[in-house]
Formats: structure tokens, sequence, C-alpha cells
């Protein structure tokens, strides 16, 4: 599969259909967009989730004309407010497709819940739950959700709360959810499902105006991270189009991987001393 480097992430340069089809089988799933790429640079912990991805594709026009500008172009835009309604349609005549959506508030996830069931004509969407505030620092709340979610026959978990939570909830309760095989993060769609909040027009999506809609519709809770994410974003853009870019956790990364040799050496060692005595 063919990557795209922006920064220090790699994207799948896939179109919408060669991931569905991919998924079929099973896959996590993150969409990154500027904010995304900007915390990577921050957040080491948030930079490990992103590496166990399955499939890590562009959710941002943004990120597409970055990528001409390096000259390494990504195919299509995958938001995840695309790539949910796509799966349910593509799957929606697959009885063994069953999706548990979690995030947003009760009402609103249940209405998503209604809305998508009645769009594929079936129960796809076989249980929904709404999480309280602050519920991934509840250790009792999330074994709560993750017994809910054993229990609904899911195969199929859809998580909305928001980047980096639901990313890093993902991977951290991922093993502990015994039927779940697909892991779509996809933010602020459960609202969009609900018809609780509208989305951009799709001429501003497709030219990249989508983050203005978004700042016009939430000024006071937005204008600080696209104001404070895009200044930086460019200026590394323009190091990495100059071979100037330093990926910030490569020490970290040089160090894991000679911590991990250095346990291969140990026990190379202790299997030749085993064997000859």
């Amino acid at each position: 599969m063919k990557k795209v480097k922006l920064l220090n992430v790699a994207i799948d340069n896939m179109t919408m259909v060669e991931l569905l089809n991919k998924l079929q089988y099973n896959g996590v799933v993150f969409t990154p967009n500027v904010n995304h790429i900007m915390q990577l640079q921050k957040k080491l912990n948030f930079y490990d989730v992103y590496r166990e991805a399955d499939y890590i594709v562009c959710d941002s026009k943004i990120l597409m004309y970055a990528s001409r500008f390096l000259n390494t172009p990504i195919k299509e835009k995958i938001s995840g407010s695309d790539l949910f309604p796509s799966f349910y349609t593509h799957f929606k005549d697959d009885e063994n497709v069953k999706i548990f959506l979690l995030g947003s508030e009760a009402e609103v996830v249940k209405t998503a819940q209604q809305n998508i069931n009645a769009k594929v004509g079936r129960n796809m969407v076989v249980a929904a739950h709404s999480p309280s505030f602050g519920f991934e620092k509840n250790e009792q709340e999330c074994q709560e959700i993750i017994n809910l979610i054993n229990a609904s026959g899911a195969n199929v978990l859809a998580i909305g709360v928001g980047a980096p939570k639901q990313e890093m909830w993902i991977t951290k309760y991922k093993n502990q959810l015994q039927e779940i095989t697909v892991f779509l993060a996809i933010g602020a769609t459960i609202d969009f499902e609900a018809g609780n909040v509208q989305r951009s027009p799709k001429w501003m999506s497709e030219i990249g105006l989508e983050w203005l809609y978004r700042i016009l519709s939430e000024p006071k809770r937005l204008w600080k991270r696209y104001f404070f994410d895009a200044m930086p974003f460019l200026f590394l853009l323009l190091q990495q189009r100059l071979n100037l870019y330093k990926d910030p956790w490569l020490a970290v990364k040089q160090n894991h991987f000679n911590q991990q040799e250095e346990m291969r050496f140990v026990q190379r060692e202790e299997t030749q001393e085993g064997t000859i005595m």
C-alpha cells in the first residue's frame, strides 16, 4: 500500500472504495486533519497510538493541497463524516455487519441510530450509548461500556468523542472488545447523522473551506484551534519541502529500536547458552 508522508504521519494513499473493500475483513481507521497533525508534533502518547492504526486516511482537503505541494498527491479525501455513511451504505445488505455507536448526547446518539437504521432498512446499528463527560478517565465506566459493546452483538465500533480521546480509547481497549473487528474514529459524525449539526455545503468542502464554515458556526470554540494550528502547520510544511523538517519523536523511536535490538541480543545469548549447556 502506497503512503504519503506529511510531517511525521504516513497517510495511506487510497480511495474510499479501496478502503471499504479492505474493511470487509477488519481494521482500525483514523482520519487525520490539520489539528491531528499538529497534535502529533506535541503529544507522544497520541503519536504512539497513531502508529498502531491499520489505516490512516486523509480527512482534510487542506492536507490534499499540502500533499500536492510536496509533489506526493493524495488520491482522495476520506473524512470520518464521509467514511461512516459510505461504510453503512456499502454494507447495508450484509446482515453480518452490526454497528455499535458510541458518543454524543443520549438523545442525539439514539436519533442517529434510528436515522441510520431507517436509511439502510434494517437494524444495522444494534446499540448506541452516550458516555459521560470525562468517561475516558473513569475505569469503571470504561469497563461498563466494554460490557455493553460485548453484549450487543456488534462487530463494528463507531466512536465519536473527539480527538485524541477517541483514538486513544480505541487503542487502549480494543483487545477487550471480543467481537469488534472494525474500529472507526468518526469525530462529530454522530451529530451530523442525527441532524443535530449541519455539515458545510458540499462546494465548501470540495474546495477546502469546510474549516471556515465550522469557524463561522462555532467561532468561540474553534477559532483558536484553527488559527494556532494553521500557521505552525504551514511553517512545518515548508520545512518538509526544503528537507529541513525533523520528526520531534525521532530520538524516541531510535531509542525504542535500540532497546528492542538489545532485547533480541540478550534473548539470542540466553538461547545459545541454553543450547551449549
